[in-house]
């Protein structure tokens, strides 16, 4: 994995329950969503935006390696079929015309068409000005488009821990039907020449990537324990959308365990397995993502930003996120080149 120029959030001690001022409201841009949709609204907090990579066609003996370690990427089985094969372990995984994967680009990933067959990167191929498309070989046998998921912003933590390293989605899966109308769009749309081709293209590939997401949560067997499990779990979601909803707020166990209609030790066990930490740790987690991504989009005063992520002064505030992330939240939005705002809009 790589080492992000970003800093991560380490682990972290149960926090104290602390009073707060009312949260004030302050516009920004992408908006979170609203509590109601914990998914679309974590997607905000990471500033996860997908986008348009382009594809290619093969034909013959051939392999392509995969990398881009700040991006998740995101590959659509037009026509034909390839193996794709995970290096550092060997694991092979065959795909179909149909099939999409979402793949974890720190990983080293080659498809082919043959495991033997030597891989070359993406970038020595030349690329059709018409069609957006790479040819390999006579590129008779296989068809693909591909996007993928920026994850420099945030540092790529939230995203990636939720995700198993590759998702493979097949074609015949019960929402696979949409998949394949969002693919042909995508395919329509690069091969087309209309204005406003690319802008249409990044957006079909945020819904891409949307559904992918949708996919996982209606089977969960293949997701590690994060937040994306959880929000599929029937007992801990209620307890996540009143955490994402209210972050400001002091919650108590027995409040979130009584959303959960569980007793405290049991929703305690049963977060910690599904969610992978415990829920006043995972609170914790997500104020210190929502500080990060107004750090990165704004100038609101850190005494602000304080309130609003449910602390009573901003030296609290400052310590928990430098315990968290690794740095002060100063030196953060210092290194982002954001200006702090001097008076509240």
């Amino acid at each position: 994995m790589r080492e992000s120029t970003e800093a991560r959030p380490t682990e972290v001690a149960e926090p104290e329950p602390v009073e707060v001022a009312e949260p004030v409201g302050r516009p920004e841009p992408a908006e979170p969503a609203a509590p109601e949709d914990p998914l679309g609204a974590a997607l905000a907090v990471a500033d996860a935006r997908a986008a348009m990579s382009g594809g290619f066609v093969a034909g013959g003996p051939w392999a392509l390696r995969l990398h881009a370690p700040d991006r998740l990427k995101v590959t659509c089985v037009v026509r034909g079929g390839c193996l794709l094969v995970r290096e550092d372990t060997g694991e092979q995984v065959r795909l179909a015309a149909g099939d999409v994967i979402v793949s974890d680009g720190a990983l080293p990933y080659v498809m082919c068409s043959d495991a033997g067959v030597t891989p070359m990167a993406g970038s020595q191929l030349p690329v059709d000005p018409h069609t957006g498309l790479r040819t390999i070989g006579d590129g008779a046998d296989l068809m693909c488009v591909a996007g993928h998921v920026d994850l420099s912003r945030d540092g790529g933590s939230l995203l990636r821990d939720a995700l198993p390293p590759l998702v493979h989605v097949h074609s015949d899966a019960p929402e696979a039907g949409t998949l394949r109308r969002l693919t042909e769009q995508l395919l329509d749309e690069m091969t087309g020449n209309r204005p406003g081709a690319a802008v249409a293209m990044d957006h079909i590939a945020q819904l891409l990537f949307l559904q992918v997401l949708r996919i996982s949560l209606a089977d969960t067997t293949s997701l590690p324990p994060g937040w994306l499990r959880g929000l599929a779990d029937e007992r801990i979601a209620p307890a996540l959308r009143l955490m994402h909803g209210e972050p400001a707020r002091p919650w108590q166990l027995e409040e979130l365990a009584r959303a959960a209609s569980l007793s405290r030790t049991a929703f305690a066990v049963r977060f910690r397995e599904t969610v992978g930490v415990p829920p006043l740790t995972y609170l914790l987690t997500w104020r210190m993502n929502l500080a990060a991504r107004a750090l990165r989009h704004d100038g609101t005063p850190v005494a602000v930003l304080a309130r609003e992520v449910g602390y009573g002064s901003e030296s609290a505030f400052s310590n928990a996120f430098k315990r968290a992330m690794g740095t002060s939240p100063r030196n953060y939005r210092h290194s982002l080149g954001v200006a702090t705002a001097s008076v509240r809009g």
